[in-house]
């Protein structure tokens, strides 16, 4: 159950990441309910981190996610809440600067961080809730 929840809100963040890429990358100004909230982002010099755009790198984590999701394992488990907890923390930078540097809101980053909150909430207890692996006994 908690995978399948995982799985969605995961496709769910990767459908607004690719949305904002391609916005990036166009040129043009992102569909948004507040008035030039979304545009004021998605132009500031906070939209891109090392000359990759924020919401490449986003859809990129979404994607690490989902292929952890894909198969059953303490790695896969492990990895997938630690790209979500790690995305979680780069969300909330972000919305940081949204809130104080830019005093702009995106609609869609922070839908995107409430993905990857969810998503660090239902990974994190997929992950607790695995048995612990059996140590072989040496022999």
């Amino acid at each position: 159950m908690t995978r399948a929840a995982a799985l969605g809100v995961a496709l769910a963040g990767l459908g607004i990441a690719a949305y904002l890429t391609v916005v990036h990358y166009a040129g043009a100004a992102p569909v948004c309910a507040i008035a030039h909230g979304c545009e004021t982002v998605q132009k500031s010099r906070y939209a891109e981190l090392f000359g990759i755009p924020v919401a490449l790198l986003g859809g990129l984590a979404y994607l690490g996610i989902l292929a952890s999701l894909a198969r059953d394992g303490e790695v896969f488990r492990t990895a997938a809440a630690a790209l979500a907890i790690v995305g979680l923390a780069f969300s909330g930078w972000l919305t940081f600067v949204e809130v104080f540097k830019l005093h702009a809101i995106c609609i869609w980053c922070v839908g995107s961080a409430i993905c990857m909150a969810l998503l660090a909430i239902l990974t994190t207890a997929r992950l607790l809730r695995s048995p612990l692996p059996v140590p072989a006994v040496a022999r």
